[in-house]
């Protein structure tokens, strides 16, 4: 069984519906909730910064509109721009907080920068673009939680029954943990998730997976989630 903790806004039941589509079986486990705030991103800035599909789709909802250079953190999150009709003008090589500094900083010294995203932002973005110079404001669109009735993975890791798991950021992680916390279970989990195969999208999620003693056996080159259900489930068959 492959676990998956998305948002239960429909990517949990498309995620599903997608490791089934594969051949597996999965267990939908939502460890994220998205909470709107209702703020919409500063339209003064020279530089404004979107850092997820979420985060596009909750600005245009306030009527957001875009002026300056629109930068996405990523190829999911301009395809989403797009499919609003806003201008992408930005998209680092590294589809990180780093590479997005990496990719502005010999351009925003002296700018206005907004960053609109999630109350979980890294500090890596904000931090680095002030250090290359930028005047940097950040917008919160929506606040992360864990949902009350989150840990039923955590149970069935406890119990053995995982073959997979797949974390698409750090959150996730450490509500996999905290919700087999609550239940008593967190070095039961723990064991289970480590006799398991565990895919992780970039370098971040993995590191705070292993700083937390959890193994990472799968980081796809590619950061979107097909490609990590694809290995993930590949790697648990053997």
């Amino acid at each position: 069984m492959i676990a998956v903790f998305r948002p239960d806004d429909g990517r949990l039941e498309a995620a599903v519906k997608f490791i089934e589509s594969l051949g597996a079986d999965a267990l939908g486990d939502a460890m994220l909730e998205v909470r709107p705030t209702g703020t919409a991103p500063r339209e003064d800035g020279d530089f404004t910064i979107l850092t997820s599909k979420t985060g596009v789709e909750l600005a245009n909802q306030t009527g957001w509109n875009a002026k300056g250079t629109i930068c996405a953190v990523g190829e999911g999150t301009a395809s989403r721009l797009r499919d609003f009709e806003y201008p992408v003008h930005r998209i680092p090589d590294e589809f990180s907080s780093a590479g997005l500094v990496e990719e502005l900083a010999a351009d925003v010294d002296g700018a206005r920068v907004e960053v609109a995203r999630s109350d979980h932002g890294s500090p890596v973005l904000t931090d680095g673009l002030e250090a290359a110079g930028a005047y940097v404001h950040e917008t919160i669109l929506y606040e992360l939680v864990r949902p009350e009735d989150a840990g039923s993975s955590a149970e069935a890791a406890a119990a053995g029954e995982l073959s997979g798991a797949i974390f698409t950021s750090s959150l996730m992680v450490q509500n996999f943990l905290d919700a087999a916390e609550k239940r008593g279970l967190r070095s039961e989990a723990l064991a289970g998730l480590n006799d398991a195969v565990v895919g992780v999208i970039g370098e971040p999620t993995k590191s705070t997976a292993e700083g937390l003693g959890i193994a990472v056996d799968v980081v796809p080159e590619k950061a979107d989630f097909e490609t990590l259900a694809r290995a993930v489930i590949a790697a648990s068959a053997n």
